[in-house]
């Protein structure tokens, strides 16, 4: 291999791990500032948490309704 092509090789290389690192910076700091905006205060309720999961809405039985056809 030239000395040529060794450099801009090397240089790619480095330009690569440097983008794969800020990226991964990047990434870390938009999950934790959404775990930040998040408040404690915004936990459900046990009450409400019984509403959460499957249930039939209107706009679900219609689809069924239509299905059957």
């Amino acid at each position: 291999m030239s000395r040529k092509t060794h450099s801009y090789t090397e240089q790619r290389r480095t330009f690569l791990k440097t983008m794969a690192v800020a990226g991964g910076a990047t990434a870390a700091v938009l999950l934790s500032g959404r775990a930040a905006a998040q408040s404690p205060e915004q936990n459900l309720s046990p009450e409400a948490e019984d509403n959460r999961g499957y249930h039939e809405t209107p706009h679900i039985r219609n689809y069924y309704r239509l299905a059957r056809l």
